[in-house]
């Protein structure tokens, strides 16, 4: 059993959805978790729903002297111990046409989901080095079958694909596992995120915007919004995690939720155009 091993492992976006439930399940089974948040609020909520041994760490994914900070945190806890596990989750969505969407906020979803995953990898390695540790970085069914509207974020999460593929070879000397979680419709507060620019992005837009997307744009609208209360819970994403961490032969991916699993095998049968129809039809378009 696991639950007396009292391992170190640092979790980021642990202030809600899968982050929390990855924070609170390791919690539970024994693990000795840091879990980063970005509010005095979520640190609250967090050490009210956990033992004494989740210890809430302010860690903000694009900022240098925020991630140094952590690493200093644990560091001092953990010692010679080494780090035993990183769960790079942290995320965010931005939804919008690529023809539409501003180079800033493009760039502002690279810099969250792909560039703060190499920047906190890069500052805990030391540490997981101590321990030939696991490293399980949070991707998404979006990171195989792209869907419209959310180029961004689908072509973060490609990125990370790679960034693990490139990891887990170029770590391998030193026996340190890499592995991707790649969910489907999960029910977490990320659509709610994701939908809140997406209303104001429909009532801002051009005419001539407008008259390209408006009506594309409001159908995916309403179909995600149905699709978001099917999600299944963010702790059957946990759970995968977990077995990433603590399995003697962790796999490299984990497919996680039968909507996932099936993309996945569509993906790779069909012919691009073919399913490119599929995932249209799928969305209302």
């Amino acid at each position: 059993m696991i639950t007396q091993t009292q391992r170190p492992v640092v979790v980021t976006g642990a202030s809600t959805g899968i982050g929390e439930a990855c924070a609170l399940r390791l919690d539970k089974l024994g693990f000795t978790v840091f879990a980063g948040v970005r509010k005095d609020s979520d640190a609250e909520k967090l050490k009210q729903k956990a033992s004494p041994r989740l210890t809430p760490i302010f860690l903000d994914v694009t900022d240098a002297e925020s991630i140094a900070s952590a690493v200093e945190i644990v560091t001092q806890t953990v010692g010679d111990r080494g780090l035993f596990g990183l769960v790079n989750n942290a995320g965010i969505s931005i939804p919008s046409p690529l023809e539409l969407i501003p180079i800033a906020e493009f760039e502002q979803q690279m810099q969250v989901n792909v560039t703060g995953q190499l920047a906190v990898t890069q500052a805990f390695l030391g540490l997981l080095r101590l321990t030939k540790g696991r490293i399980v970085n949070m991707g998404s069914i979006r990171g195989r079958s792209a869907a419209p509207f959310l180029g961004a974020y689908n072509i973060s999460k490609f990125a990370l694909e790679a960034f693990t593929d490139v990891l887990r070879m170029e770590l391998r000397p030193w026996g340190i596992s890499v592995s991707i979680i790649e969910p489907g419709t999960i029910a977490t507060p990320i659509w709610k995120k994701t939908f809140a620019p997406v209303d104001i992005a429909l009532e801002n837009l051009p005419v001539t915007a407008q008259n390209l997307y408006g009506d594309a744009m409001k159908i995916v609208r309403k179909k995600t919004g149905i699709m978001a209360l099917s999600g299944i819970p963010a702790d059957t994403v946990a759970v995968a995690v977990v077995h990433a961490l603590t399995a003697v032969k962790p796999r490299t991916r984990y497919l996680v939720g039968q909507d996932a699993k099936i993309e996945a095998f569509l993906k790779h049968i069909l012919p691009d155009k073919v399913y490119d129809r599929l995932i249209l039809y799928s969305m209302g378009l």
